[in-house]
């Protein structure tokens, strides 16, 4: 039996503008989630926490996010409009992320887009993202498409692996003193560069991280310093996202990344997953609240570790140990 003991109102998340709104709207989306989602409520009930009992963000019990793989994660009883599916090598059971409201996934998408980068219509955007599009049920490639479709530019679109191709195109952009955004996943950026450079300082190259099994893990400075001997340009962009988030974070320079206001990064004790750590600069797990997450889970801890720096700001530091690999950004520090 699924009800809703609040009044949520996804206009509002996406208005929120201070600490005071964040932690109201995310206490509303806690108590409908606790009550409405059947895999959390009974995580909750394990853990003995009232939920009546939680009044900060802070005190949120975190769903590990292994429970995507196991469990249908939806706190609606509306239609299920989409499935987006983790990538993973053969024999890996893979996480789903039930989407119940398309709209509120191309919301936070295109609101963290121009928060941080501004109207998707004035780039020209080009993508090379091979092994996404070689899968179905990518995240990542419906919001890429869809920023493809807002570019005004007849350039904008995929490249798989016609490196030529995007080379030469590149040159042109950066000739006609065209606004450029290139995003790419990182082994195929690297394969780029073993046969072009490019002296484009304007461009912005947005890394989503990965090797895909492709090749070995690289250190991200080593990696940045490469790209951008590459493309000539001062510094990497980079995108943190994941399957079972529908907002993402990003990052303009020294793998430091940025949350939309909707969404919050807390990090919790390495050894006691229940407790939250307060000190800036500490290493531990990340916990991710992304309140466009209304009709699945928003508190989820992830398998990733990390560092805070403060004002909304992380680092990622690297992967638990035997966790399993992911296609999102999971640079070896």
């Amino acid at each position: 039996m699924y009800f809703c003991p609040v009044d949520i109102n996804t206009g509002q998340i996406f208005a929120i503008s201070n600490e005071q709104e964040f932690n109201d709207a995310a206490i509303s989306v806690f108590k409908h989630q606790a009550a409405n989602c059947d895999v959390y409520r009974q995580y909750i009930s394990h853990l003995r926490i009232n939920p009546k009992d939680i009044i900060n963000y802070s005190e949120i019990p975190f769903l590990p996010i292994s429970f995507f793989k196991s469990h249908s994660v939806i706190s609606s009883i509306k239609p299920i409009e989409i499935a987006f599916s983790s990538s993973g090598t053969t024999g890996q059971i893979t996480s789903k992320h039930l989407v119940q409201d398309l709209a509120i996934y191309e919301q936070s998408y295109n609101k963290a887009f121009e928060l941080f980068y501004g109207k998707a219509d004035d780039y020209c955007i080009l993508a090379l993202l091979p092994s996404y599009l070689e899968r179905e049920g990518s995240s990542l490639i419906y919001m890429v498409d869809d920023l493809l479709k807002q570019s005004t530019n007849p350039r904008s679109g995929y490249f798989l692996h016609n490196h030529a191709e995007l080379h030469q195109t590149l040159e042109e952009l950066k000739s006609a003193e065209q606004k450029t955004l290139l995003i790419g996943v990182t082994y195929a950026l690297l394969d780029f560069t073993e046969q072009y450079q490019i002296d484009f300082p304007e461009l912005i190259v947005m890394e989503t991280g990965g090797m895909k099994g492709k090749r070995k893990e690289m250190v991200r400075a080593e990696l940045h310093q490469l790209l951008c001997a590459s493309f000539g340009v001062k510094q990497i962009n980079s995108e943190y996202g994941m399957t079972e988030l529908l907002s993402q974070g990003y990052s303009k320079s020294n793998g430091i990344f940025q949350c939309p206001p909707w969404m919050k990064i807390l990090l919790r004790d390495t050894s006691d997953p229940l407790s939250i750590l307060s000190a800036a600069h500490t290493t531990g797990g990340i916990n991710v609240i992304d309140l466009a997450n209304i009709n699945s889970c928003s508190f989820i801890a992830t398998q990733d570790l990390g560092k805070i720096h403060g004002e909304n700001r992380f680092e990622i530091m690297g992967r638990f140990d035997n966790a399993d690999i992911r296609g999102c950004n999971l640079l070896v520090q």
